[in-house]
C-alpha cells in the first residue's frame, strides 16, 4: 500500500476510504487549539476588555488538557504570557507557535483533526480552504494556511478537499452522524459549484461520516450565515441540545422553532430519533444598535469542563443548569462573553479541539 502521506498529498485517496473519521467533541482530546487574538477591526473599541475571560477560558480548559496557541511572534507571545499570569494559568500546559493570523477564529481556520486508531498513523487532518465566511473579512491568507503550518509541525498527513468549510459549520456525534445547516453550507458565497449532495459527498469522504443531517437558517446577528455551533450541539452520540426562543415577538423565535421541527423529523445513522433538550436563549445583545449572536450553544467540551458563553441575563443559570444535567461528568463553568461576544462569535468558534488517540 502506498504511504499515507502520499496519498494524502496526491489526493489518491479520502480519508474515509482510509478509515479515517472527526471524533465527537466530547471524546478525549488531546489538546486545545487557538490563535492569540489581536485584530481591533473584529473586536473595534473592545479588544483590550476580551483577554480577561478569554484567559479564564483557557484557564478552565488546561486544567484537563494541553492548550496550542497560535501567536505571530515573541512580542505577541509575550503579551499572551503576561494575560495568561494574570488569569492564574498554569504555563506549564500552554505551547506556543509562531504561526502568524489574520484573526483569532480558529474554529474556522483551523485544521479538522481526524484519527483512526487501527491505523499505523494514527492520526491525519483535513485542510479546507478558508474565505472568512464567503470573503466578508479580507485578507485572510494567513489564517488559510494554518493547518498547513500545524500538520508539518506535528508531523502527520495532511488532505486537502479543495473546498472552502468551517468547524462552526458542522457537528458530529462520532458514530457516523454529521450535522449542519443549509443556510451556512448551501449558500453561494461558498461553493457555487456544488450541488447539496456534492458537498454531502465531501462532507461524508473528508469527515469519515455516512450520515448528513440538515436544519434550516442561524440566529439573527450571525455573520458567518448559519453556524451549527451557534444553534444545536451534541452532547452526547444520540442527544442534542438546541436553542429555543420562547418570546414569539423576537426575530429568532420563528427560526428557531422551524429547526426544532426538523430536529424532531431526523432519525441517526441508526434509525433512532434524536433525543432533544431544549436551551433557551439569552435575552437580545445589542452593542452600537447591532444585535450580536449571543447563543448558549456557543460552548466548548473540553476533557474536563464544558465552558458557556454568559451574557448577564436572567437565562444565565437555566442555561448552565441544563447543561449541567447534560453532561454530568464534566464541570459546567460559565464565563462572562458579554464583551467577546462583540467579535460574532464566542468561546467554540475561537477553539478547535485536537483528539486524543484511544
Amino acid at each position: 500500500m502506498r504511504d499515507i502521506f502520499e496519498l494524502a498529498r496526491t489526493g489518491a485517496a479520502t480519508p474515509k476510504e482510509l478509515g479515517y473519521y472527526f471524533p465527537a467533541e466530547f471524546a478525549p482530546q488531546e489538546s486545545m487549539w487557538l490563535s492569540w487574538p489581536h485584530k481591533e477591526a473584529s473586536w473595534p473599541g473592545k479588544l483590550d476588555t476580551i483577554y480577561a475571560p478569554y484567559s479564564l477560558f483557557i484557564k478552565e480548559v488546561s486544567k484537563g488538557q494541553k492548550v496550542n496557541i497560535n501567536v505571530a511572534d515573541e512580542e505577541m507571545k509575550a503579551f499572551a504570557v503576561t494575560q495568561l499570569q494574570k488569569a492564574g494559568v498554569d504555563l506549564g500546559k500552554v505551547s506556543f507557535h509562531f504561526f502568524p493570523t489574520n484573526d483569532a477564529w480558529c474554529r474556522d481556520h483551523g485544521p479538522a483533526f481526524l484519527i483512526n486508531p487501527k491505523a499505523e498513523q494514527k492520526k491525519a487532518l483535513v485542510k479546507w480552504e478558508y474565505n472568512a465566511w464567503g470573503e466578508k473579512y479580507p485578507p485572510h491568507d494567513l489564517d488559510n494556511l494554518i493547518p498547513l503550518h500545524i500538520a508539518a509541525e506535528l508531523g502527520i498527513p495532511c488532505f486537502r478537499p479543495g473546498i472552502v468549510m468551517e468547524g462552526g459549520s458542522v457537528e458530529f456525534n462520532g458514530k457516523g452522524t454529521l450535522l449542519t445547516s443549509a443556510a451556512c453550507l448551501l449558500n453561494e458565497n461558498r461553493n457555487p459549484q456544488l450541488s447539496q449532495s456534492q458537498i454531502e459527498g465531501f462532507l461524508c469522504d473528508y469527515y469519515g461520516v455516512n450520515h448528513i443531517l440538515w436544519v434550516g437558517d442561524g440566529i439573527i446577528g450571525d455573520d458567518t450565515d448559519g453556524h451549527i455551533d451557534d444553534i444545536t450541539r451534541f452532547v452526547n452520540e444520540d442527544t442534542v441540545v438546541t436553542v429555543v426562543e420562547e418570546n414569539k415577538a423576537d426575530e429568532n423565535h420563528a427560526i428557531l422553532d422551524e429547526n426544532l421541527q426538523m430536529l424532531k423529523r431526523m432519525r441517526l445513522e441508526n434509525g433512532k430519533q434524536l433525543n432533544i433538550v431544549e436551551l433557551p436563549m439569552p435575552s437580545p445583545v445589542i452593542w452600537e444598535e447591532q444585535r450580536l449572536p449571543a447563543s448558549y450553544a456557543n460552548f466548548y467540551i473540553g476533557n474536563e469542563v464544558v465552558v458557556v458563553p454568559t451574557f448577564r441575563d436572567k437565562n444565565d443559570q437555566k442555561a448552565l443548569d441544563i447543561l449541567t444535567d447534560c453532561f454530568s461528568g464534566r464541570r459546567v463553568v460559565g464565563i462572562d462573553s458579554t464583551d467577546i461576544i462583540w467579535g460574532l462569535g464566542s468561546f467554540h468558534c475561537l477553539s478547535q479541539q485536537e483528539p486524543a488517540i484511544q
